[in-house]
């Protein structure tokens, strides 16, 4: 037998390792550590977004209502049929839920992707303009309710003073049925569409010139290079902008609030569904029903994101 390769037996304990229950468990830690240490941070998560998930799953098969310390009881999926079968108010909620949430979707992603190509290529005062762009972002949503409400006032508003100065009389631009949804988009435009630009703009900076200058070579116009070479290169950014700014979006509450308070105006102009489950838990203290459009909400986005994955998906191959 060799000198210099003893039998294990004749190695010394410490060339050997810990024996025992000790010696395995740290064997076992050092092959699993990456999800030892990330276990305490997704446990944490975890509890954070399945507990109040159950919770409310749970509210929505019970008769909740009046005080959270009264008596509930088991109804099953009653309070579905009732939400699913409101025609005042849960569909035509969902119809603004979805309307509000495609057309500034459609107006930011336009708008974001125009700036963010005026501001793809350097130019003088690049920095500043930047920075004047991403103000928006800085105020609170509330904040911006507020200073919109003041603006769109019928009666001190600078926006009907302004139409007056040139004949047209006064608008109901947060009040009135037609033009109460309308207005809160233009808000949400106005406010969301630079974290858009930043998106896209990101995209842009990362695109290689060579297509674009073989495309210039070659004798196309900004319009083809555009459409053909740079929004097909794009389109996996696009949509994740999409998907991040559709699914906030979809969740849009306080600017709503802000702007025409409880029940989403006289008439119900601006309900969304997260307006309107808000209505039912607060105002009329409906737990298991406000659940129940909760749960439905949530399926609606988890909807939502699975099929933009799934056009990322098929815009990545």
């Amino acid at each position: 037998m060799s000198v210099l390769n003893p039998p294990r037996s004749a190695q010394p304990r410490s060339a050997r390792g810990p024996a025992g229950a000790g010696g395995n468990f740290s064997a076992w830690a050092n092959r699993h550590r990456k999800w030892l240490f990330a276990a305490p941070a997704m446990i944490f998560v975890g509890v954070l977004i399945v507990f109040p998930l159950a919770w409310t799953l749970y509210l929505s098969l019970t008769d909740s209502q009046g005080s959270v310390r009264a008596a509930t009881e088991f109804i099953g999926l009653q309070n579905y049929l009732t939400v699913l079968t409101d025609t005042d108010r849960f569909w035509p909620a969902v119809g603004r839920t979805l309307s509000f949430t495609g057309l500034a979707l459609a107006f930011e992603v336009v708008l974001g992707m125009g700036i963010a190509l005026l501001l793809w290529r350097p130019f003088r005062g690049e920095k500043w303009v930047r920075v004047a762009i991403l103000l928006p972002l800085v105020a609170t949503p509330v904040a911006v309710g507020m200073m919109w409400r003041l603006i769109f006032d019928p009666n001190i508003g600078f926006v009907n003073q302004l139409l007056g100065m040139v004949g047209i009389p006064p608008q109901p631009w947060l009040s009135g049925q037609d033009t109460a949804l309308g207005t809160t988009i233009f808000m949400d435009v106005w406010q969301w569409t630079p974290m858009v630009v930043l998106i896209l703009l990101a995209g842009l900076t990362s695109l290689s010139d060579e297509p674009d200058e073989a495309a210039r070579v070659d004798g196309a116009n900004a319009f083809q290079r555009f459409f053909y070479i740079t929004l097909p290169l794009m389109m996996p950014t696009v949509i994740v902008a999409i998907l991040l700014r559709g699914i906030d979006a979809l969740k849009t509450f306080d600017i709503l609030y802000a702007t025409k308070g409880k029940g989403g105006g006289s008439f119900h102009e601006v309900e969304t569904l997260n307006v309107y489950a808000y209505g039912l838990s607060f105002d009329y203290n409906q737990y298991g029903l406000s659940s129940a459009v909760l749960i439905l909400f949530f399926m609606i986005i988890i909807g939502s994101m699975w099929l933009l994955t799934m056009r990322k998906k098929a815009a990545s191959k």
